[in-house]
């Protein structure tokens, strides 16, 4: 595979802006870190200008050409996972994910992820997101279910990545939580940040939180509990989990956030799907919408509340 080459032509609003920071923005499925590293390797050059760091600051008009090498050999090994593919093309894939299936290797998860399963089943990963992630554009949490679009190769990755970033992937998620939200439809637009205190929780309200936002509107009621269907604006960590948490509506199940309480459904997880996907293709400007089923321990829940509030 042939290394992929981009030519950049900085415009007056970006005058001054640092060269690792101008490229983030520019090539959004590119991680501050590979790029700096891109820099350090000399894959990144400015005119004739020599040797160039992160921190030089862009001037209007100047071309910049980057160099992104073919991706290396991936060093994981195909396993069999769960995961139904909706949708396959030479570009990309559409999955559904089961929940409690991680979606890419980490520290304490290096068996059993989706990038395993992906790997045995896909005809071709895109490598932009590093060897350990292969075709990730987006994510989900661990214990959410639902559809994911996965890219094959980096062009499609890179665009992905850019129309994920401008705000142009339209996700709508279910949710089960605790009471029944009035008013009946809304919109969340509390800021949120990393917990001062609690490591692998976010807040709503931290200080120099970044901005966040999601609407969300009643589906369905159950007496104590309401089915949501939510589509968060941004992308923020736990971003529908903590905005629903803020409102005094926590996702049943939550551990984390509020969502386990002594005599609720008895659900094994938080009772969050990854229900609708719609965005356009990133080759042939097709409109694509997907929608993916409640996997059978949230349908069993909602069964059961059915039955209840009869």
């Amino acid at each position: 595979m042939p290394e992929e080459v981009f030519r950049l032509k900085v415009d007056p609003a970006s005058e001054g802006k640092r060269l690792d920071v101008f490229l983030s923005e520019r090539l959004p499925g590119l991680t501050r870190s590979r790029i700096k590293r891109l820099i350090s390797e000399g894959r990144v050059s400015i005119s004739e200008e020599g040797k160039i760091k992160p921190s030089r600051p862009v001037r209007a008009g100047e071309e910049i050409l980057v160099r992104v090498p073919p991706p290396e050999e991936v060093p994981l090994e195909p396993e069999p996972v769960p995961l139904e593919i909706l949708y396959e093309d030479e570009d990309l894939a559409v999955i559904v994910k089961p929940p409690g299936v991680v979606v890419h290797p980490a520290v304490g998860h290096l068996r059993g992820t989706l990038v395993h399963g992906l790997l045995g089943r896909l005809s071709g990963l895109s490598g932009v997101g590093g060897s350990l992630r292969p075709g990730i554009v987006h994510r989900l949490d661990k214990d959410t279910s639902g559809l994911m679009v996965v890219a094959k190769n980096d062009r499609a990755h890179l665009r992905l990545a850019a129309m994920f970033k401008g705000r142009e992937v339209e996700k709508w998620y279910l949710a089960l939580v605790h009471g029944v939200p009035e008013p009946r439809s809304g919109r969340i637009t509390v800021p949120i940040g990393r917990h001062p205190v609690h490591r692998k929780k976010m807040l709503a309200g931290a200080p120099r939180g970044r901005e966040a936002e999601t609407f969300y509107r009643v589906r369905e009621v159950f007496r104590k509990w309401a089915l949501l269907e939510v589509r968060p604006v941004t992308g923020r960590t736990h971003q529908i989990r903590v905005h629903l948490s803020h409102l005094g509506h926590p996702i049943v199940g939550d551990v984390l956030y509020g969502g386990k309480r002594p005599g609720g459904p008895p659900a094994a997880r938080q009772m969050l799907h990854a229900w609708r996907l719609s965005f356009v293709h990133p080759v042939t400007g097709k409109r694509m919408v997907f929608e993916a089923p409640l996997p059978e321990d949230f349908e069993n829940i909602l069964e059961e509340l059915r039955r209840c509030a009869k």
